[in-house]
């Protein structure tokens, strides 16, 4: 009997991808753990792997394509005895994220437990939605493609699903889409309020300005990629969505500079030379540590406390920033976290992080100085509450025991969200941060 593979989620949060390359052909033989194909979700590459024997007997999605939904059936294998020229192709319509999956796995899928909302039902066709206004009895609105998110906002709001153009997938209307919107003249009613005459249809809504480019100037157009596509939308979502408040403070480096200098020249033998970032990582872990108000996440009516701090590091990639991991940094040496940090960022750029290696963290960390970036502030990684963001560290007038001297100083900038963090609690994070890289022999008790 035919197998049908499907399109896996190698996400919690992946409706669909693109899938990249096939590492076999029809005709291959495969056994369980062979490598089928490389498969581009939003945030990395990743390798597909057979979980059963057989022959592939037809390749239905071509290497390339993209937009391919979860469920989707990609390939068929030919079971034992079976006549791989005789198995045809199916005709099964992609299942929503999260059914329908069992029959393959990603290579070091891992689970986690979110507090997103919960995966959308199946949408109807495109056509459908575009002339679907609400019903009387106020259940109408049900066809328009929308997340949950977006339809509480919009209940909230009085705003008229119909009349919103979605900018998820296939026309999806997500969160971003809605949270500007203005209340429409004629909000679905109550369940419980007189029936309304249905509105009439809204007039197509007006391409957004930020599609529109001088084509008079010689100009190439590149497709966005999946993961391009998620750091757009996640951006956006966060400044629209996330009151950022902003604390710098300068910190003397020298101190810190000298104990690494010392570090290293001890650790020749094992291979290991610390970096910056490495204890920088530490220090953040550690001022998290001890004060825990900046390590939560704001998750609607309730705070999320974390009670370990694991720092996602904002590593550039050929196909955009990801920020892999260092798990329960706080409590682990400089020794392992440079060679963590070193490890994750090679396979970051390679595209070949498992999802549990970059999805998570409690708080964020972005380093400019090697760029000679003085000062900046950062975005916020949601859903977490803040991210440090690290200037280059230069020689400066400095104030060195109530003289004027010279020292080697740094900005750092503390990105909160100030629906978590209030801006006192924030200022004492920053000032622990200072205390700990000014007097750095606290990051190795």
């Amino acid at each position: 009997m035919s197998i049908e593979i499907k399109m896996p989620a190698l996400s919690p949060t992946m409706e669909e991808g693109t899938l990249a390359k096939w590492l076999v052909k029809e005709g291959d033989t495969v056994k369980a753990g062979d490598l089928m194909a490389e498969i581009e979700t939003d945030k990395a590459t990743m390798e597909f792997e057979a979980v059963d024997e057989g022959v592939i007997a037809k390749i239905v999605v071509a290497e390339g394509t993209d937009g391919v939904k979860v469920g989707t059936v990609i390939a068929v294998l030919a079971g034992e005895g079976e006549d791989a020229s005789s198995v045809s192709a199916p005709t099964s319509s992609p299942l929503p994220a999260g059914e329908g999956q069992g029959a393959q796995a990603p290579r070091g899928e891992g689970e986690r437990e979110t507090v997103a909302a919960p995966a959308p039902s199946p949408s109807p066709p495109a056509a459908a939605v575009a002339s679907a206004p609400p019903s009387p009895d106020g259940r109408g609105e049900e066809r328009v493609k929308a997340s949950p998110l977006a339809r509480r906002i919009a209940a909230e709001k009085g705003v008229d699903l119909s009349s919103v153009t979605g900018s998820g997938p296939n026309g999806r209307i997500v969160k971003a889409d809605v949270a500007d919107a203005k209340p429409g003249a004629a909000p679905a009613p109550k369940a419980d309020a007189p029936a309304a005459a249905a509105p009439a249809a809204a007039a197509p809504a007006a391409a957004p300005a930020s599609v529109w480019y001088d084509e008079s100037i010689p100009h190439e157009v590149e497709k966005l990629s999946n993961i391009r596509k998620t750091i757009a939308r996640r951006l956006t979502e966060a400044k629209q969505t996330i009151p950022h408040i902003y604390l710098t403070v300068d910190i003397q480096l020298d101190a810190l500079l000298k104990l690494r200098g010392q570090l290293n020249k001890s650790l020749e033998g094992r291979g290991v030379k610390l970096s910056v970032n490495d204890m920088l990582i530490k220090a953040l872990a550690v001022a998290l540590a001890q004060v825990p108000k900046c390590n939560v996440t704001y998750a609607g009516d309730k705070l999320v406390k974390y009670s370990r701090s694991d720092i996602s590091v904002a590593v550039s990639t050929p196909t955009g920033l990801i920020t892999p991991i260092i798990r329960d940094a706080a409590n682990i040496g400089l020794a392992s976290i440079s060679t963590q940090m070193r490890e994750l960022a090679e396979r970051a750029k390679e595209g070949k992080l498992k999802p549990e290696e970059y999805q998570g963290g409690t708080a964020s960390i972005s380093n400019m100085g090697m760029f000679g970036i003085k000062q900046f502030d950062a975005v916020i990684n949601p859903p977490q509450a803040m991210i440090l963001a690290v200037g280059a560290g230069e020689k400066r007038p400095y104030i060195v025991d109530d003289a004027l001297g010279v020292a080697t100083v740094m900005s750092a900038t503390g990105s909160f969200d100030h629906r978590a963090v209030d801006g006192a609690d924030g200022a004492e994070l920053m000032k622990v941060l200072k205390a700990l890289i000014e007097s750095p022999m606290g990051l190795l008790a």
